[in-house]
């Protein structure tokens, strides 16, 4: 499968010379020719980790979300506090904005974890001290008082328990506005709505602040990875198109996207899907992302994938089967990489501005999610096990494991400490910087 229409590349420059490469100009497509992957890569990263320091600095819970690392280094010098629970697959990185909305290959909708870069074979209570934390954090952006959050880690406990001890309940959260929303959305989008969201009427990615230029090495690879027989097939696994239709691409770009991921390598591609030459066109966007070894505890002697993007397709089997059925692992220029179609129903979560009863209806709608992917993992034996576990461990006071309240207010305090000597470093350092009239693309 021939890349079509992609940029081309100019003749200045080369590879080890001074030429400063601007990859955020739009009136160029290209790297100067010579410039290898690995230095292309070089010259986007100052800029992509000052993107992601100033997304972090935006608010508390924007930290939390891109802050994974200080979580677990919080976690592995706490270990004794958090009892140990069945090793199943869990997401790693349990945050409001990793839930929501995923479609199936035959176009259902389901409520499920939708972002597993951190998944990993081991201790569910992380994903519940997690999705605790993210969930007090939102409540604290929203001003609302203390005895809010010690009822959220009651409904996060609640809802977890539900799903754990039946799984087979209602699939689709109703109890929460804000998830009932997202999901309408969900289910009201084509890919009409995808494709003017990524790259409009055109068939070519605007290059700008959401897309930079790839060099001519990396599209070179893209190309290659993407003309495989399996890719082909993952393409054409929806129900709604012909198992051997043919796959075109028509452009790729570096993608900037997320926020703890922003600085690994990310390519979106835009393929035509066409069953005979002379039918209809169907198109799709595809995104190939680079998976780095997850900091979430890795449990000693379990058979989890040495291929890192393996990892998040076993893990994304396991704990979505909505995404599980849409992603396939590979190795592009030498990274490790899962691939998926994007799809028009895949949204997250949006937290804005909560009220208490909403904060509420939240955390135990986004905890059934949660406690649904564990629990398929899991036998009945197990679940109750489990189960009875997190009864036991509620307090007189709090109808919550005393450890699940215990860390969750430890790593708050951990976080604002960190959140504002963050916000000190990068975004007080980039105001500085623009009143000074210096370059506020490079790190500080």
């Amino acid at each position: 499968m021939a890349i079509n229409g992609l940029v081309g590349t100019t003749s200045a420059g080369a590879e080890g010379s001074t030429l400063s490469v601007d990859v955020n100009d739009t009136k160029t497509r290209a790297f100067p020719a010579g410039v290898s992957a690995a230095r292309a890569q070089e010259l986007r990263l100052p800029s992509l980790l000052v993107r992601r320091q100033l997304k972090m600095s935006r608010d508390a819970h924007a930290y939390v979300r891109g802050s994974t690392e200080l979580f677990y280094r919080w976690l592995s010098n706490n270990l004794g506090i958090v009892p140990q629970g069945p090793r199943i697959w869990i997401c790693g990185d349990a945050h409001v904005g990793n839930l929501g909305p995923i479609a199936a290959v035959d176009a259902r909708v389901e409520v499920e974890v939708r972002d597993l870069d951190q998944t990993t074979y081991g201790n569910p209570a992380n994903d519940l001290i997690r999705l605790g934390l993210s969930l007090a954090m939102a409540a604290r952006s929203s001003d609302l008082p203390g005895v809010v959050t010690a009822r959220l880690i009651e409904e996060l406990t609640s809802g977890y328990l539900e799903a754990i001890l039946d799984p087979s309940a209602e699939a689709t959260p109703h109890g929460s506005a804000s998830v009932r929303f997202v999901v309408r959305e969900a289910l009201r989008r084509r890919w009409r709505h995808l494709r003017r969201e990524r790259i409009g009427r055109k068939s070519k990615f605007p290059l700008g602040d959401r897309f930079l230029p790839l060099a001519k090495e990396e599209r070179d690879e893209v190309a290659r990875f993407l003309d495989k027989e399996r890719v082909r097939k993952l393409v054409t696994r929806l129900d709604s198109r012909s198992d051997d239709a043919r796959v075109r691409v028509m452009d790729a770009a570096f993608w900037v996207k997320g926020c703890s991921s922003l600085g690994l390598w990310r390519c979106a591609a835009f393929v035509e899907v066409r069953a005979r030459r002379d039918s209809k066109a169907d198109y799709a966007l595809l995104d190939l992302k680079e998976a780095r070894r997850p900091l979430a505890p890795l449990e000693p002697g379990l058979n989890v994938p040495a291929h890192q993007g393996e990892r998040v397709v076993q893990g994304a089997k396991a704990l979505s089967p909505s995404l599980g059925g849409r992603i396939l692992s590979g190795t592009v220029l030498g990274r490790e990489i899962f691939v998926r179609e994007l799809m028009p129903q895949d949204l997250k979560v949006e937290l804005e501005s909560l009220d208490d009863v909403e904060a509420r209806a939240i955390a135990r709608a986004l905890a059934k999610i949660v406690g649904r992917a564990h629990a398929r993992q899991l036998d009945p034996t197990a679940r109750a096990a489990w189960g009875a576990e997190l009864k036991r461990a509620a307090t007189r006071s709090l109808e919550a494991p005393g450890w699940l309240w215990q860390t969750v207010v430890e790593l708050i305090g951990v976080h604002e400490r960190a959140y504002l000597e963050h916000c000190r470093r990068y975004a007080l350092a980039q105001e500085k910087a623009r009143e000074d009239g210096r370059d506020i693309s490079q790190p500080p």
